[in-house]
């Protein structure tokens, strides 16, 4: 993939100048990464080996699991090798692969969030027709929309960006390639792209966060009529839900919606939403949830026993 221009490859900033910091965010974000993935890859095996995997909301999370991996690691393996060189650079190539990625995958996860704020909303609205309502195939639907949705998204991103060009100044004040410092650098008028790529980026994340907000504040306000007992295990599942919400589209609203400029701050608000969420959605959808900690101690301890107990026999 060529440039329109002269600029095969930019130089990223990083996040500090200063070496020990550097270092210090190195093995912090190492720890970050790789206790997302072993996070991750502990509810997915979890919710496959046991009869969660048959429940709308745990197929859906198995779902929103695999997007946090895939996600966080079109940004983070790349922060984190450039945080031990002193020049950070990037190809013309990885840079696109970047852009559509991080919207790609972002666009499933926000889809998905929704799908399961639509899914507590029918189970605690409409509990009596859940299963009619809440069947595989439609959960297969949702899925393969939220797909489809997040491919037009990210697609259209690309295609601007893609027609910019770039034949003077590389150098990239973040982390990764985001869509506002490359508009930062394009030698040509970028008024109008700035604005496609608000209304593209900033109100999709403004809907979808619109959306989840009066969704839950729906279910809050059934659940008025709820057993107290009801209500707090509602509480519980919906509160873990629009934790995660807040934690992903507040920092992302911020980067977003606004004029198409860039600020220091932009690259602490986007490890918001590229690292620190996925890092805590295993934690928050484990321990805030009974029925999933007892699923994963019974599936890991079967697991563990049974190869002592082959061991014991052999």
């Amino acid at each position: 993939m060529e440039a329109k221009g002269n600029v095969t490859q930019f130089i990223l900033f990083g996040l500090s100048y200063d070496p020990n910091i550097e270092i210090f965010c190195f093995f912090f974000f190492l720890f970050c990464y790789i206790s997302l993935i072993l996070g991750n890859l502990l509810i997915l095996i979890s919710i496959y080996c046991s009869h969660l995997f048959h429940q709308p909301m745990y197929y859906f999370l198995s779902h929103l699991s695999s997007m946090d991996i895939y996600y966080t690691s079109t940004v983070t393996p790349k922060l984190i090798a450039d945080l031990l060189t002193e020049k950070k650079t990037i190809s013309y190539g990885y840079c696109m692969f970047q852009v559509f990625s991080m919207h790609f995958f972002g666009g499933i996860e926000v889809l998905i969030l929704t799908a399961m704020a639509f899914d507590r909303y029918v189970a605690i609205c409409k509990p009596l027709h859940y299963m009619v309502i809440m069947s595989r195939k439609k959960c297969n639907l949702l899925i393969l929309a939220a797909w489809a949705g997040a491919a037009v998204h990210s697609f259209s991103q690309l295609s601007m960006t893609l027609k910019l060009p770039f034949c003077g100044p590389n150098e990239i004040d973040h982390y990764f390639c985001d869509i506002f410092p490359l508009l930062k650098i394009a030698c040509t008028d970028t008024y109008n792209t700035g604005v496609l790529l608000v209304l593209n980026s900033g109100t999709f994340a403004l809907g979808v966060f619109v959306i989840l907000f009066v969704s839950y504040a729906i279910i809050l306000w059934t659940l008025r009529t709820h057993s107290a007992e009801g209500r707090r295990k509602a509480l519980s599942t919906c509160g873990s839900h629009f934790t995660v919400v807040i934690l992903f589209f507040v920092p992302a609203i911020f980067s977003y919606l606004r004029p198409p400029t860039t600020y220091p701050e932009d690259k602490v608000f986007a490890l918001f939403y590229t690292i620190i969420a996925p890092l805590f959605n295993p934690l928050i959808y484990t321990l805030r949830n009974t029925e999933m900690k007892n699923t994963m101690r019974k599936v890991w301890c079967k697991k563990k026993w049974g190869k002592g107990n082959v061991k014991h026999m052999s």
